[in-house]
Formats: C-alpha cells, structure tokens, sequence
C-alpha cells in the first residue's frame, strides 16, 4: 500500500502517490499496489478526499486574504443518498501561499474568501462541509468568514470592521440576524493537524502569526484584539470556545465553528484515513510506502506518516517511508513502527533543483527501496 503525504511546495499526495507506483513497479514487476494518498486537513486535503471519493471539483472566483480576487478550488461528493458533502481547504482562498513574502500581514489578512467558498458550496446543495485547516494566512479568529456568511461585525458607530486582525480592536457588537438560514442545517466537520488553543502562549497568535509576517509589537496586539473579539463572540454564542483544543487552528477560524455553527474538531489525519478507508486494505498488506516532505521529531504531532504507522502497527505490517528531507529525532518516528526512512536527494542540489525533480527522484528511491525489499521477499 502507497500511503503518503504531500510533498509540501512541490507534489500534492496524489502525484507523490503516482511516483512511487511507478517506482514500486519498476523494483518489483508483478506487485499489487494500493494507492491510498493521504492529508492531515492542510494543502491536498481537497484533492485527496475527491480522488479517493470519485468527487468533482468546483472553480469559484472569491477574495484572497488581502481581498483581491483569484479562482479558487473544491471539492463536492456525493454519496449514494444523494447528499452532497464539500470539501474545503482554508488555504485555497485564505493561505499562506497566496501571497507574497512581503505581503504577509496577518494585521490586514482575512478569512473573507474561506467564507465565500463555504456560500459557493451552499449554493451547489452541500449540507455536509469538511474543512482542512492548514496553511491560512490570518489571525482574525474567522471574522472574515462570519462577515461573507452574512454576519455583521460592528464598531461603536455602527459601521462594519475592515478585514483583518488588526481591526478587531474596534468591534463592539456581533449581529447575526442577517446570516445565511441555510447554515442552520449545514454541518462542519473539521479537519486539524494541531490541537492549540485560541489564546496564550500556545494560542492562535503567539504560535503562528509570527509565521504569517507579524513582528513581536504585532503579535502583542495582535493576541489583545483576539482576545477581545473571543469575549463579544462567546457572549453571542453563549458558549466558550477558547479552552477547546484546536480552536486556534487556522488563525482561529475554528472558534466560528465550534461556537456559532454546528462544528466538530477532529483529527485530520484520522478524518481522512477513515474516510478513504485506509483500515479497509491494511488486513493483507505485505508492506506499507508512505513519506512527506520532510520527516523529523516533528512528524510525530499528528502528520500523516505517524497516523499511518499506528494504523498498520495494528495489522503488523512494516512501514517504509520515502522523503524529500530528513530532520533531526527520528528515533521517535521509528518507535511507532516506521522501520526506516529515505532520503530522495540522491546528491548534492538546491532545494529548487530537487523541486523540480522531486517526481523522478521519488520513482528512482522507491525502485531501490523495492529491489532491495525483493532480496529478503523474492
């Protein structure tokens, strides 16, 4: 079974998945393989459900973070009753990537167009949404998402706040009478690799606006205005999101969610692996490929390849994992059952060359990987 993550800036799961295919074919003639491309709830969590799930794309034109318009992605499936379950990353219209380095600002930053993608979505029928929250580009606690939802955020004067963090300082009131009534039957799943708080020192703020351009001033202020928000917000709701693990996910998008809609935390991994069905093809499984693009102590926080060596731990099948990188601590990844790991730099390159060729050198790595496994398995 090929099972891997991303190769983040370079392949999503399911062109990674492809490659090493390719390669397994090539080092072992007469394999059956599996394809079983994964995704935490960050970048490829969309392409991942809707291939796995014979899903549809849908093209949308909505608002970047600093609220200029591009063409975003997602997803739409469709079980056989007929309902329709959409699938959205907050990064496709609200990420990181989309902007420019000297661009981030999460002080100006919205989650405008993550909204606008959940109206496009209630539009195609979906009353079942999952979200993968990864990779924003904000810390406004998912205020641009209420306000593209029909939700008013409202300053002393009466005037509706500006997109961003840095304008939550001014909120005083939350209306929420003009919101969209086709939320009240809508369901959110959502899907997080990390399980922080909305506020402190391991909160939506101090953690990753520093990752999103803020300086130390700005993270100060930034974390009062979030806090701030989350007192006016909770009193609406009438429910305190800000002890909930996760509820700093993606700039604090998940605090709408779990207080004013009918919102669930989850996993991603695990949300994604009971989706596709990953426990359904591990009873019978000889060996297990999985990777990322880079593989460290860090991997052991809830990424993919930790999340599939406790599945096939269960079965005893060994895991073998192909990367871009490999970081430090990696005793940890091999307790929970990943047997070795590989490195597909195969020289000395810059990062941008094995970029670019990072779909080759996955084939080439998993081809020896495989001779090598047909020596001890011939």
């Amino acid at each position: 079974m090929i099972a891997p993550d991303s190769f983040k800036g370079s392949l999503l799961s399911p062109k990674v998945a492809e490659a090493m295919e390719e390669g397994v074919i090539r080092g072992c003639p007469g394999a059956r393989v599996v394809k079983k491309p994964l995704a935490d709830g960050g970048e490829g969590t969309v392409d991942c459900l809707v291939e796995a799930m014979g899903g549809r794309y849908v093209d949308a034109e909505v608002m970047d973070p600093l609220m200029r318009p591009i063409r975003a992605k997602f997803g739409v499936i469709d079980d056989e009753r007929g309902i329709k379950t959409a699938v959205i990353e907050t990064a496709a219209a609200s990420g990181l990537p989309l902007l420019q380095e000297k661009e981030r600002n999460p002080w100006h930053a919205s989650s405008y167009g993550t909204g606008q993608l959940i109206v496009h979505a209630l539009d195609q029928g979906c009353r079942r949404m999952i979200l993968g929250l990864g990779g924003s580009a904000t810390s406004d606690g998912g205020a641009g998402i209420l306000q593209a939802l029909g939700i008013r955020l409202l300053d002393a004067e009466g005037k509706d706040l500006p997109p961003g963090g840095g304008a939550l300082a001014r909120l005083e009131r939350i209306e929420t009478g003009g919101r969209d009534a086709r939320l009240d039957e809508t369901e959110f799943t959502l899907a997080s690799d990390v399980n922080n708080l909305l506020l402190g020192e391991r909160g939506a703020v101090r953690v990753f606006a520093p990752q999103k351009g803020a300086d130390p001033d700005m993270v100060e202020k930034l974390e009062l205005n979030l806090t701030h928000y989350v007192d006016i917000l909770e009193k609406v709701a009438a429910v305190s999101v800000r002890n909930l693990p996760g509820s700093g996910a993606a700039g604090g998008i998940a605090s709408v969610f779990l207080s004013l809609f009918k919102g669930t935390m989850n996993h991603g991994i695990d949300l994604v692996m009971d989706t596709i069905g990953l426990n359904d093809v591990l009873p019978g499984t000889d060996l297990v490929i999985t990777g990322e693009g880079k593989m460290d102590g860090q991997t052991l926080s809830g990424k993919a390849p930790a999340g599939v060596a406790r599945r096939a731990g269960r079965f005893q099948v060994p895991v073998i994992a192909v990367v871009g990188s490999i970081g430090d601590d990696l005793g940890g990844v091999q307790d929970i059952g990943i047997e070795a790991v590989f490195s597909i730099i195969n020289r000395p390159m810059e990062l941008n060359e094995a970029i670019t060729e990072s779909y080759d050198l996955i084939v080439q790595t998993t081809e020896q990987i495989m001779r090598v496994y047909r020596l001890n398995n011939p």
